[in-house]
């Protein structure tokens, strides 16, 4: 069976403002849904929302039959925020150990292919302190190499990011849903993966 995200009549608030309402569509396995719109136009919101860290004020969520809050639903889907901390004392490698561990426990060997395979080869024991913003943002990437889940949620992934590194999870995005899964992502910028549509909001 072919995995369906189905998102049907979602409305969101913030504060007194409307962000979006009667917002339906669907993702299936190995589609890429870009998410677009200006700044304070719920982008972040949907996401977390889609990943069950916010609650809807109507609307419903499922994953092959799975509504959000399910068990099923949480072990399927990968959130990765833009705003997603590190630890400025601890390594690349370490930080990266702390995120995974939030999940499950990942072999170190994993965690130092994964940094090599975001480009950070020859960084895994260097303090985040000392490293640019890009590529601490690529430290969080690395999570992409070693996610297991079928769905997910990237917000605004490309940040801080040079072509090479935009181009390195643009590869890995397209690698994971030809795999089979699914990816929602929100961003500024153009892009063009394979089996992509785009939403505005």
């Amino acid at each position: 069976m072919v995995s369906s995200l189905i998102i049907n009549n979602l409305e969101c608030q913030r504060g007194y403002s409307q962000l979006f309402q009667n917002l339906s569509f669907q993702v299936h396995a190995q589609e890429v849904l870009r998410i677009t719109g200006t700044n304070g136009s719920g982008k972040t919101s949907l996401l977390k929302i889609l990943a069950g860290v916010n609650i809807q004020e109507q609307g419903d969520i499922k994953l092959d039959q799975h509504f959000v809050k399910s068990d099923e639903y949480q072990q399927e889907v990968f959130y990765l925020g833009h705003q997603a901390a590190l630890s400025a004392e601890l390594s690349s490698l370490e930080n990266l150990e702390f995120l995974s561990a939030l999940n499950q426990p990942v072999a170190r060997e994993v965690l130092i292919q994964a940094l090599e395979d975001i480009g950070l080869k020859g960084y895994a024991d260097e303090a985040c302190a000392n490293l640019s913003a890009g590529q601490k943002r690529r430290v969080i990437l690395a999570s992409l190499f070693i996610s297991k889940a079928k769905v997910w949620l990237l917000d605004e992934p490309f940040t801080a990011l040079d072509p090479k590194g935009v181009k390195i999870v643009e590869n890995r995005i397209s690698q994971h849903c030809a795999d089979g899964g699914m990816c929602l992502f929100t961003t500024h910028q153009d892009s063009a993966l394979p089996n992509q549509r785009t939403i505005a909001l």
